[in-house]
């Protein structure tokens, strides 16, 4: 098995971090995540999701383990205020498929519990719930990521849906909180956003946050090759009409909008809170990371 080390960032003091990073390092504009940290148990994930912003890491989709992960991961935590909100995970999923045998998230989370950290886990995998027992010990929110029902075009490796939904159902059974990233949001495909939602109610959620697709140099190659009458479609609503933030490509300020609003109207039908990720559009009633579940 492959190691690989992590790259050494600066924290509040300015002392060297191996693994875990103040989040957001680009300072996004339309960022508007509380104080908080992030880390990933591995470099990497095998999910292969077509629209993966994260792909910019070398060989992203060949999963791999961190060298000496655990006795840098203390040495970071000594020097980041207690009690902080750690991240799992902002690039590689934390429950890749190599977590079944090598279950070093697992060890992760026993090593922040023994710190009293609050951890945000983001994944789109049901082997989240194998660890439900420990998470239900620590200050622990859960967001799992459910793009559409048919998202085997778009999430090759990864769980299908349906297993998502019976691991959120697993988690609130161990009275764990835990919320919905219906992300991204496809202009022309996302058409079963109401049904991801209710399931995911029925499941016992109690946040959402949403997004539209960005569109990136790479994600849009392997987004076009994949649904091409969309990609023509579209094409120029990104990359003409659209607003450039960053590397990424937004559509439309009117036409996100529309697109959040529908979602937002649905979550208000039901009284669940809704939140939108870096679309500058002001519709937040809650924390857009569901953070304020802790």
């Amino acid at each position: 098995m492959q190691f690989t080390e992590g790259i050494r960032g600066g924290d509040r003091k300015g002392s060297l971090m191996y693994f875990i990073h103040e989040f957001d390092p680009w300072k996004n504009k339309f960022c508007t995540c509380p104080k908080k940290y992030s880390l990933n148990p591995y470099t990497g994930c095998d999910h292969r999701c077509i629209y993966c912003y994260s792909t910019y890491i070398p060989n992203f989709y060949d999963c791999r383990r961190k060298k000496d992960l655990f006795r840098k991961i203390e040495k970071d935590l000594q020097k980041i205020p207690e009690k902080s909100i750690i991240s799992m995970s902002n690039s590689s999923d934390p429950y890749p498929t190599i977590e079944k045998k090598y279950g070093d998230t697992r060890k992760v989370l026993e090593i922040l519990k023994k710190y009293d950290m609050k951890v945000l886990i983001v994944t789109k995998s049901d082997l989240v719930a194998k660890d439900a027992d420990l998470l239900a010990k620590m200050k622990a929110v859960i967001t799992m990521t459910v793009t559409t029902f048919e998202s085997k075009k778009l999430e090759p490796n990864a769980p299908f849906s349906k297993k998502r939904f019976e691991a959120m159902k697993i988690l609130n059974d161990h009275d764990i909180p835990t919320a919905l990233r219906l992300d991204p949001v496809f202009l022309y495909l996302s058409k079963d956003y109401k049904k991801v939602i209710e399931e995911g109610i029925k499941a016992g959620i109690e946040h959402i946050t949403s997004s539209t697709y960005k569109a990136k140099k790479d994600n849009w190659e392997r987004f076009s090759k994949i649904y091409p009458e969309i990609a023509k479609k579209t094409y120029d609503l990104y990359f003409k009409k659209g607003t450039r933030v960053g590397r990424s490509y937004y559509l439309p300020e009117n036409i996100r909008r529309e697109m959040m609003e529908k979602v937002k109207n649905v979550c208000d039908n039901y009284g669940i809170s809704f939140a939108t990720c870096r679309e500058n559009l002001n519709m937040n009633s809650k924390s857009c990371d569901g953070s304020h579940l802790f």
